[in-house]
């Protein structure tokens, strides 16, 4: 199926529903975690499970601002900063989701996540945390008629998703992708990753996550244009 065919298909007329509480309860993430460390042989020790915490609230403010339920996710690798390495923490998600899917995943071919010239966190951006680490959730629905560039202005307590996006929906929550697939849900724009599409650090595109006929796809969007049936979700530490 060719880039274009795919995204010929991924706007139906029908408006999308949106449903709010997606996110589950803390233990089944766990349970997640737990099925795709043994699946991928990640080596996340026993430790590191019996080591986390009890979850944060949402407060009165996170729910006015559509932050639906608290998430956990993982960082991977080391920036040699003391921070995960955030590329590589989104990458493992999708090679997970890859090896899950088969021939049910698809990936643009300008996405390459071991090329710094390529793909990054976008310059600015907090640092993830190595090991467990908790994030408040807003699934999008927000900011779907903004743009990647307008929206990163107003990050401050709040950033957009990185890993975060892919680990939600490639780990934990990988019932979203089927209310995507209903367009019970809009698709999701990682606004934290920068990407180039032809390398040589000419980055103008960042990460789109989406389903459609019960395939997910990996693909990209410029920073400075809306694309109808796109979310930008954010997550708060």
């Amino acid at each position: 199926m060719t880039p274009v065919n795919w995204l010929g298909r991924l706007f139906p007329p029908k408006k999308p529903e949106f449903t709010e509480h997606v996110i589950l309860p803390i233990e089944e993430q766990i349970k997640a975690w737990r099925r795709a460390n043994k699946k991928m042989n990640w080596d996340i020790g026993e430790k590191e499970f019996e080591g986390i915490d009890s979850p944060p609230s949402l407060t009165d403010s996170d729910l006015e601002q559509g932050f639906v339920g608290i998430a956990l996710f993982y960082g991977f690798g080391d920036d040699s900063a003391g921070h995960a390495d955030s590329v590589l923490s989104g990458k493992m998600a999708w090679d997970y989701a890859c090896k899950i899917l088969k021939n049910r995943a698809w990936q643009s071919p300008h996405i390459d996540f071991d090329k710094p010239d390529s793909f990054r966190l976008r310059p600015g951006a907090r640092p993830r945390p190595r090991g467990f680490y908790f994030g408040k959730i807003q699934t999008g629905e927000r900011f779907q008629r903004m743009t990647v560039s307008e929206v990163r202005r107003y990050f401050n307590s709040v950033t957009g998703c990185g890993p975060e996006g892919l680990q939600l929906l490639c780990i934990t929550h990988t019932h979203i992708p089927d209310m995507m697939s209903e367009r019970k849900m809009p698709f999701m724009i990682l606004a934290d990753y920068d990407v180039a599409p032809h390398g040589y650090n000419d980055f103008f595109d960042t990460l789109q996550i989406f389903s459609s006929n019960r395939i997910l796809g990996l693909g990209i969007g410029n920073v400075d244009q809306n694309y109808p049936g796109f979310g930008i979700p954010t997550v708060r530490f």
